[in-house]
């Protein structure tokens, strides 16, 4: 962020070198780009053409100057081998290719004004947040949909990226944690000067609570439709029975429905925003009384591609949460895809027969398809798991508390979905009394 005279520089040619100029873009990509200007990462330039091809040189010193390293640059002079690097770009090509960042085509060439793809892109950034494809964190050809399935990215970036495209996922990282710490990258920037935290608060990146984008844009990766199959021949034919919804809550793939949207299953898949689908491979805890299962999702997928992370949504309960406030819906209704709904708290805790423990009732919609699904509050944090509501009622829906998956026991072998359901079959159990229609 503040770099004065030299850092306007470097900005400017950051944006003009290689690419034609055009008048002023608008629109969200626009009011982002705006707002890193604001962050002094890009310069003050109304004719900056946001739909021109971006270019290595340019990914590179964005790169560098997102990471603060404007602010600690390297003394030493200390030189990467490339000879083809522009002045313009050289010291960020160096900065990052020293720190293993970057890398060139070949020893002596980076080709700087060459176009940037998505995954080269995407191995640039995760590799300055502190993963590494050499360690297995992830494979570059699989780097931008990995960086999308970890919350790094509002969108999954694929092919040849504009100077747009920069800009937002530049503007995506800033609230994302370097690997194994709590710091953001703004959280760094701030910490070493590149920017103040009145031009951050200006820009409401300080506020902690979110809007329905800002869900949307962090936390609907963490969130997936739930495929049900009930019988062998659905599964032979790949053709499931019913569909629900559910959540991370690790990296490593814990996740989160109701009970009743597996309970008639003898598998499960997990279908992420991306159209990824993963194996449900255990259950490990559920509760038919309050109506939750916690399942562990397979970190390998069904293209046979592994990931080593998924996003996830924190739990925070219902301890806090009061009638008025606003919470967030994510989830899987009818079937048609991830999405995001609004509302208040009308109850904190609403009795009911068919529940153990007391529900919430809120405004947020949901339909068919949306049970197991996320209810959240303003910071993006769980309090419940969206289960039905009432059929004559109006804009009376239904979570169940998280409060017991923050409680329970996670560590034993758990069972299959299979296995879950010929053990309550052989209970012969089944709820009672007041029964609001269940999605």
């Amino acid at each position: 962020m503040k770099k004065r005279i030299l850092s306007a520089l470097c900005a400017v040619m950051l944006l003009v070198s290689a690419v034609p100029m055009a008048s002023a873009q608008s629109g969200d990509t626009a009011r982002r780009a705006d707002a890193l200007t604001v962050l002094h990462l890009l310069s003050d330039d109304s004719s900056r053409d946001l739909t021109a091809p971006a270019t290595r040189g340019q990914a590179a010193v964005l790169l560098v100057r997102l990471a603060g390293g404007e602010k600690t640059p390297d003394t030493d002079g200390w030189f990467a081998g490339f000879r083809d690097v522009p002045d313009w770009a050289r010291t960020a090509v160096n900065y990052a290719a020293r720190r293993g960042w970057v890398s060139g085509v070949s020893n002596v060439q980076f080709n700087a004004g060459g176009s940037l793809n998505a995954d080269a892109w995407c191995a640039m950034l995760l590799r300055m947040l502190g993963y590494s494809d050499k360690a297995g964190d992830f494979v570059i050809s699989d780097a931008a949909a990995f960086a999308w399935r970890i919350g790094l990215t509002s969108r999954q970036l694929t092919g040849t990226l504009t100077v747009g495209d920069l800009a937002e996922s530049v503007y995506d990282a800033l609230d994302f944690c370097y690997r194994g710490t709590d710091t953001t990258v703004l959280d760094r920037l701030l910490e070493l000067g590149v920017c103040t935290a009145a031009s951050a608060n200006a820009l409401g990146l300080l506020t902690p609570e979110l809007t329905a984008r800002q869900v949307a844009d962090r936390y609907l990766s963490a969130a997936f439709q739930l495929r049900l199959y009930e019988t062998e021949e659905q599964v032979h034919d790949e053709v499931n029975s019913a569909d629900a919804s559910g959540f991370f809550i690790s990296a490593d793939g814990l996740a989160v429905t109701n009970y009743h949207s597996i309970d008639k299953a003898i598998k499960a898949t997990a279908v992420l925003l991306n159209g990824e689908t993963y194996n449900v491979d255990r259950v490990l805890y559920y509760d038919t009384g309050i109506d939750i299962a916690v399942i562990h999702v397979s970190k390998t997928g069904e293209n046979g591609r592994t990931t080593s992370a998924f996003n996830y949504l924190e739990l925070a309960g219902t301890a806090d949460i009061r009638p008025g406030d606003t919470v967030y819906a994510l989830g899987s209704p009818l079937g048609l895809g991830l999405a995001v709904s609004s509302g208040i708290i009308g109850s904190t805790a609403h009795e009911l027969d068919r529940y153990t423990l007391p529900c919430v009732v809120n405004s947020a919609d949901i339909s068919r398809g949306s049970s197991g699904g996320a209810l959240v509050n303003v910071y993006g944090q769980v309090i419940g798991v969206t289960s039905g509501a009432y059929t004559y009622g109006n804009n009376m829906y239904l979570a169940v508390p998280v409060n017991p998956v923050m409680t329970a026991d996670l560590t034993g072998p758990g069972w299959t979905v299979a296995e879950v359901k010929a053990m309550e079959a052989a209970k012969g159990c089944k709820g009672a009394g007041e029964r609001p229609r269940i999605f």
